[in-house]
This record gives structure tokens, sequence and C-alpha cells, in this order.
């Protein structure tokens, strides 16, 4: 994803300041970024026809990547220092964008956008519990594993047919999204600016050059198609994830899991609308397991503060 981020912030362009992060509570960033990545993800997915799911993401995480270089330009002669001082850190959230990525759009060539954000959604809300000292929140999980079952093919109650490798992948997603979490917040404690955000997208970039290549004829002549996959870049990847870094550096991993627990949710409603997906009684009966879960974790959190 998902996604899905800037220390600094992009207020350090004054041409942008009126967009700079910063002046927005950590809680509004990370909602915007859901609606933004999940529209962006159902667009995108209107590009697999001619692009497939992985030119499709490697193009968008390539775009994202230049636009955030564009952005953080006059500070380029920092990269270098900044990326041998953390080059193994860097390098791990580089990849884990790249994964969570690469794995979720393979996911949705095969799954119903909702199905598989909830699937996927395992990743933030394990980090959430394994962060927690409190008993009633692994209640809570085992609630969202349960909603997570309903959506797999082993599932009696399930009716949907899902394909069983799209399943594995927004599992794979979903490692790679808890990742991101963890790894966000430990370069955000190295990093003082959004450089970090950069070379690590620059990084994700260049994992994504070969899957890029053969659609690139495809891009060159036919203009409509590069400014779309252009927008779905800003809209899916470049200002969420600069929306949820900030975010990051502004409240704890477990909060941040706990926050999105209105993604599937969304996710959902955004492939009945524009994908006219259709997920059955079961499957909403599995995304709400997923979302009740979160808030009952938000809850419980709450309480105890």
């Amino acid at each position: 994803m998902p996604i899905r981020l800037t220390s600094g912030s992009l207020g350090d362009v004054q041409k942008i300041q009126k967009m700079n992060p910063n002046s927005f509570p950590p809680t509004a960033l990370v909602l915007f970024s859901i609606v933004s990545i999940q529209l962006g993800a159902g667009l995108a997915i209107k590009l697999f026809p001619l692009l497939g799911a992985e030119g499709t993401v490697a193009v968008r995480i390539i775009f994202s990547a230049l636009l955030l270089l564009l952005l953080a330009r006059h500070k380029m002669h920092s990269f270098k220092k900044i990326f041998l001082d953390n080059t193994k850190l860097l390098v791990s959230f580089g990849l884990s964008i790249a994964a969570m990525n690469l794995f979720f759009y393979s996911a949705i060539e095969r799954i119903p956008l909702g199905a598989a954000v909830a699937i996927e959604f395992a990743g933030p809300l394990g980090v959430a519990a394994f962060k927690s000292k409190q008993l009633i929140h692994f209640v809570w999980v085992t609630l969202a594993a349960f909603g997570i079952f309903l959506l797999s093919p082993v599932s009696p109650l399930s009716g949907l047919e899902l394909d069983s490798l799209g399943i594995f992948y927004a599992l794979l997603s979903g490692v790679g999204w808890a990742l991101f979490i963890v790894l966000a917040e430990r370069v955000g404690d190295h990093t003082t600016t959004n450089d970090g955000l950069v070379i690590g997208m620059l990084i994700a970039a260049s994992v994504m050059l070969p899957l890029a290549i053969p659609v690139t004829t495809t891009l060159l002549f036919e203009p409509m198609i590069l400014l779309a996959a252009l927008g779905i870049a800003l809209l899916s990847t470049t200002i969420p994830i600069s929306f949820e870094f900030e975010a990051l550096k502004r409240m704890s991993a477990r909060s941040y899991g706990i926050l999105v627990s209105v993604e599937p949710a969304v996710a959902a409603l955004i492939g009945a609308i524009l994908l006219k997906e259709r997920i059955g009684w079961q499957g909403i009966m599995a995304v709400t397991c997923v979302v009740v879960a979160a808030i009952g974790i938000s809850i419980t959190d709450r309480q105890k503060s």
C-alpha cells in the first residue's frame, strides 16, 4: 500500500508552503493518506490491461521518487553522507517500500481491492498488538484474524472463491507494511528532514527499474497513459507517503496502526463505487471484523490513557 512521509516537511520548499504537512494534525494526514492511496489504487487497476500490475507499480514508484527528489533538490548534497551513515537502515527502508507496493498491486490484480486491504491490514494491526502490553489487544487481533480467515479459501463461510495467490501476495504486502511502519519511525529518528524518505524512495525505484523497462515504449508513445501514470503516482504515493512519514514523526507506530483502522472499509467502498467490485455479505463481515478490531484497540488505548 498501500504506500503509503516527510520528517522535516514538504514545507521546506517555499513554493508549496501552503501544503506544508506540519500545518495539519497527524490524524488528518493519515486519514487523507488512506483515501488518497485507495483512490489511486482503484485508478491504477484501470492501467493493468496496458502496463500490467508490475509495470504500473514500477512506474508509479519511479515517478514518485523523481517527484520527491525534485522537491528536495536543494539538499541533494547531503544525501551521500546520510546514506553512508545509515546504509543498512535506508536500504531496508527502501526495500520495505518496494515490497509492500509490489505485492499489494500483485494482490489487487487477482482479488477485490477491499479484500486485499483487509488481508494486508494484518501488518499494521500486528505492529499495534506487538507493541502493546494489554491482553485485550490480542483479543482484538484474534477478531481481525477471524475476519481475514473469512476471506481465505479454507473458510467454510467464504463464498468469494478468492485467488489463493492473490491472498498470499496481500499477506506479503502486510509484512512489508509492518516493516515500513517500524523502519519509518527509525528513519525519522536518524534524519532531521525528509532526506531519509527521498533516499528510501530512490532505493525502491532502483529495485523497480527492471519492471519498468518493458513498458517504456508504451509510455513514450502514449502520452495520455504517461500522464495517467504520473497522476496516479502523485495521488497514491508521493502525497500520501509524504503525509504518512510526517505523521509517523509525531505519533507512535502503535497509534498509526490503530488510526488506519478505517482503511479496509474505505478500500471496499472505493472498490464498489469505482470498480463495481462486490465482495458479498461474507466479505463485508470480514472487513467489519478487521475494522471493529482496530477500533477496539483504539478504545482500550484511550481508556487506559
